[in-house]
């Protein structure tokens, strides 16, 4: 499972962990749409199955949005001495936003690494 964690936080590839999922090295400080490789460079796996397969990742994306915004209000409670402060939605939606473009590429990798061929 660390493993897995460790591939998935360093873009590798699932099948051979040798190719890069994105063109960028550094998945964490990149703003703006990523740059998918259709193809691993090194094993030549495919990583869009078919048309609409990152469909599902918008969920996970999702689930890790709500995720961070809980921890955002969650951090933030000891900042306030309201128990809910309306100054915290602000900090919450800058938080979101800043993260999106990594939610984009880490809601990507967790899809393909969830639904990879492990028979192989």
């Amino acid at each position: 499972m660390s493993n897995a964690i460790t591939h998935i936080l360093n873009n590798d590839c699932p099948h051979c962990f040798q190719g890069k999922v994105f063109n960028e090295k550094n998945i964490f400080l990149k703003f703006g749409f990523p740059k998918m490789n259709s193809h691993c460079s090194h094993c030549n796996y495919k990583f869009e199955k078919e048309p609409g397969y990152f469909f599902g990742a918008m969920y996970v994306s999702y689930g890790l949005t709500v995720a961070e915004a809980i921890a955002t209000y969650v951090i933030g409670q000891f900042f306030f001495d309201k128990a809910f402060d309306l100054r915290i939605i602000p900090i919450i939606g800058v938080v979101i936003i800043v993260m999106a473009s990594l939610n984009i590429r880490l809601s990507r990798l967790l899809w393909i690494y969830m639904f990879k061929n492990y028979s192989m």
